[in-house]
């Protein structure tokens, strides 16, 4: 198992297949902004395949292909159902803003994929639009209808909170997760580059108690996915929403995962620097013992955790460029 210095098992990497995205988020990827990674960076299928067969000989069985918006990627399918085929891996989830989503459901699902994560911050279109740069929220609901009905299980729908757009809408959206059977996921923002430097962050502390006062909600152990949320469930059993609290109640102690960007950057903090380049092992054909020992190093160097209260202006790359 990879263990860091602090005594945390990393066995979750999220891998970011593009730093491409198709739609504009207002905390994410700042207006007019062009300097994304040339394709001549961006890693390899196989090169890919080379990190996640690192990973899984050094104990990670859990993988979350990211972006940017990874459906922008082409033949991203190929990759799930090579990914799949290696049988210690566990599980294998996307997270997507869902827009691109009705054509490539069915084939992912075939390919294999366990789980969707799906960006929509609104139900309201002109919200939408106004967040995303885009009107298209039909896209994304065809989307999540398509994934529902080819038997996708417990989809989550992550939502950034935002004061002055959204936060008016937080309990219609936990009744329609309810209703259709999702996972309400709500975000802080984090100050990410100038667009999340710039977001008014919220904190959730205070809009779970208010839920709690109209839905008869409670904190559960359970576990659905790797990621670091905090799960609520009705009275039934039925988990229905989730709490990512990175600065109000931050889970750094915990934390089990790295990101590795389209670039081969791995990336051990959000919120910190420490990162550690593959890439040039990769291209010159490096062994597998030569790998994995890099990967092992690339652990050594992550933080015990974020900075993001302390110094909210020291993390100037967006979130795209790290991989969500």
């Amino acid at each position: 198992m990879l263990i860091d210095k602090f005594g945390r098992t990393i066995d979750y990497l999220r891998i970011s297949v593009t730093d491409r995205c198709n739609l504009r988020c207002s905390y994410c990827i700042p207006k007019g902004f062009n300097d994304f990674e040339t394709p001549d960076h961006w890693l390899t299928f196989d090169e890919l395949m080379r990190v996640v067969r690192a990973f899984v000989r050094l104990g990670t069985k859990r993988f979350r292909l990211t972006g940017g918006e990874p459906l922008v990627r082409k033949n991203l399918t190929d990759l799930v159902y090579r990914i799949k085929k290696i049988d210690e891996v566990e599980d294998l989830s996307i997270t997507t803003n869902g827009t691109l989503l009705t054509s490539h459901a069915k084939l992912l699902f075939e390919a294999g994929l366990d789980r969707l994560n799906i960006s929509l911050d609104s139900l309201n279109r002109k919200n939408i639009e106004d967040i995303t740069g885009l009107d298209c929220l039909e896209q994304v609901m065809e989307g999540l209808r398509t994934a529902k009905q080819l038997g996708f299980h417990k989809i989550k729908i992550n939502m950034v909170v935002l004061p002055d757009k959204n936060m008016a809408e937080i309990e219609r959206m936990l009744e329609f997760c309810i209703e259709h059977g999702f996972i309400l996921c709500l975000i802080e923002v984090m100050p990410m580059g100038k667009t999340g430097q710039n977001m008014t962050t919220v904190s959730l502390q205070p809009i779970i108690q208010e839920l709690r006062k109209h839905y008869d909600l409670h904190s559960t152990m359970k576990i659905i996915g790797n990621g670091p949320a905090r799960y609520w469930e009705t009275s039934t059993g039925n988990v229905c929403l989730g709490l990512i609290t990175p600065l109000s109640q931050h889970f750094c102690a915990t934390c089990n995962r790295v990101r590795l960007s389209v670039d081969g950057t791995l990336y051990m903090c959000l919120g910190q620097d420490n990162s550690f380049v593959l890439r040039p092992l990769l291209r010159n054909h490096c062994s597998d013992k030569e790998l994995d020992q890099a990967i092992q190093e690339a652990i050594e160097l992550k933080p015990k955790e974020h900075d993001f209260l302390k110094q909210p202006n020291k993390i100037m790359r967006i979130m795209s460029k790290t991989g969500g």
